[in-house]
């Protein structure tokens, strides 16, 4: 693992970091901020997936996570969205290729070679970073934003029970298997089997499976891609199904990271209610 940065932040060391990765088959960059409290032994963590077009940076610089999760306690890791390089396949379309890995393994050609998202971030990734900074395995959840929020959601639901102490998302594309927003992707990474998509789709999952633990989701209601990501269709699943979730809508709020800053220390201390749960 190669050190890119390390910055004083807020007490602690927000850092980027470089590696190569067996699961996507490139060198691949993530940012990690440890907060001071890592110093006496491990901490919690909160994964956070980005969604179209981002890199590890954008949550990074824009969030405004480190400040509240400094106060907490709480490790943040930012994952990047998509294998990159020279070598990857890639294609003119800013919601299909690099930038836009939608957190699935890839079984269909150009794609299967390097889009391995969901191993990547499911056990590569966890794997070293709980094998090279103070971080505590037992204590995890997971947030996102747009596609990350989907990946969020997604990946909570499919894991053993346990591993993700709660989750949360910002704008989710909750529904993508019946959305613009995923049928285009599925079918590239995935095939044309809806049958081969249901595994990652929130409100299948919410449908089918559901999370052990407390869920939060936000949701602007003047984001231009509303019809898209159809909260109403999760909302009703997890209704249905009397999921523990708090579903909220803003008033006004768009898609943006002025969005997501917005409410930042909402998910934080959200999630360490359940992290720093003895």
């Amino acid at each position: 693992m190669k050190t890119i940065s390390e910055n004083r932040c807020f007490g602690g060391v927000q850092g980027v970091y470089a590696h190569a990765s067996q699961a996507c088959g490139c060198d691949m960059t993530f940012g990690l901020f440890l907060p001071d409290a890592a110093h006496d032994g491990p901490v919690p963590v909160l994964w956070y997936l980005s969604g179209l077009t981002c890199t590890h940076e954008n949550a990074m610089t824009k969030a405004g996570a480190q400040a509240h999760a400094a106060d907490r306690g709480i490790a943040l890791v930012f994952p990047d969205t998509s294998p990159r390089g020279a070598g990857v396949a890639d294609d003119d379309a800013y919601d299909l290729g690099q930038g836009a890995g939608f957190y699935v393994n890839a079984t269909q050609k150009p794609w299967a070679a390097h889009f391995r998202m969901w191993e990547y971030v499911a056990e590569e990734l966890p794997a070293l970073v709980f094998e090279a900074f103070p971080l505590d395995a037992e204590r995890q959840a997971l947030t996102g934003h747009s596609m990350g929020g989907h990946g969020a959601l997604t990946l909570a639901m499919r894991s053993p029970p346990g591993r993700y102490r709660s989750v949360s998302a910002f704008a989710p594309i909750a529904h993508p298997s019946q959305s613009d927003w995923g049928r285009r992707q599925f079918s590239a990474y995935l095939g044309d089997d809806p049958a081969a998509w249901a595994g990652h789709d929130a409100t299948l999952l919410m449908r089918d499976k559901g999370f052990e633990g407390p869920m939060l989701i936000d949701q602007g209601t003047d984001d231009p891609f509303f019809e898209q990501l159809d909260p109403a269709a999760l909302a009703g699943a997890a209704a249905r199904r009397r999921q523990d979730m708090i579903f909220r809508l803003h008033r006004g709020y768009d898609h943006s990271y002025f969005f997501v800053a917005s409410f930042m220390e909402d998910h934080i201390a959200f999630h360490a209610d359940a992290l720093l749960a003895e």
